[in-house]
């Protein structure tokens, strides 16, 4: 078929297969770029759908007494509530504030507050940041709060008190004792304040008829009522200040472990 050319010819080139792959390339890449172009900016796939803060939030709040500061903290969590007057209405966190007159490290809590919100509002599974606080340890050593629970630092602390939170709305559920377990404390309370009172009863005589005094090793009542000897250690398992030496074998009074298995 003859072509009829109407302007002036300029100049000429051969169209190799070489020159033909590049122009399929660049087709190509031009059409990945349209669709690109038709997508979303932020392809950023959430838990679910977004969900307003609502003018009312129902939260609780805690105190932190902690030997590291002068100044209490008080940590406050607001939860949503889902589906509300229905049968799958449930509370879930979304926002978490600390407060107090210390302000030393105010920085990294407000960063810290925001970070955890911002977890809290992203939906699903967050049961995971009990573990993640827990797991934080001060270089610096940690304490005891009230009850004779060793806190490895203050950030472990806000961890449990955010698992004590979300027990309380059954987000995490607590596996209770068995009975066997609770007899089984029992009996091994029993059994050492009865050894602790034979012992007082006891009196040592010197050779010049003094009378020495007994060791005082009567219980403390702890913040949850339960008493645990002044002499009781850390134990591992429930990091309780509870493990106590009976027969020869390191025994914890609050949840049952012995180390003689």
């Amino acid at each position: 078929m003859a072509v009829k050319i109407e302007k002036k010819i300029k100049g000429y080139s051969v169209v190799t297969p070489e020159d033909k792959a590049k122009e399929a390339a660049k087709a190509a890449a031009a059409s990945v770029a349209a669709v690109k172009a038709e997508e979303p900016a932020d392809n950023v796939i959430q838990m679910h759908e977004r969900i307003e803060r609502p003018e009312i939030l129902i939260g609780s709040t805690y105190k932190i007494k902690s030997p590291l500061f002068e100044h209490a903290l008080y940590v406050t969590i607001n939860d949503i509530v889902l589906n509300a007057g229905t049968e799958h209405e449930s509370r879930r966190p979304f926002e978490i504030f600390i407060n107090s007159k210390n302000m030393d490290h105010f920085q990294w809590i407000v960063a810290l507050t925001r970070i955890m919100s911002a977890v809290f509002r992203k939906g699903g599974d967050v049961t995971f940041l009990v573990d993640e606080m827990k797991a934080v340890f001060d270089p610096r050593g940690g304490y005891f709060k009230a009850g004779g629970v060793y806190m490895p630092s203050l950030v472990a602390e806000m961890g449990a008190i955010v698992e004590d939170h979300l027990k309380s709305i059954g987000m995490i559920h607590d596996p209770e004792m068995s009975d066997a377990q609770r007899e089984l404390i029992a009996e091994k309370r029993a059994a050492y304040e009865q050894r602790g009172a034979k012992k007082n009863s006891e009196v040592t005589r010197s050779a010049s008829i003094t009378v020495v005094e007994p060791r005082n090793e009567d219980v403390t009542v702890t913040g949850d009522g339960a008493s645990f000897p002044p002499s009781a250690t850390v134990c591992h398992k429930c990091s309780t200040k509870a493990l106590v030496l009976m027969d020869g074998c390191a025994t914890c009074l609050n949840c049952g472990y012995s180390k003689c298995g």
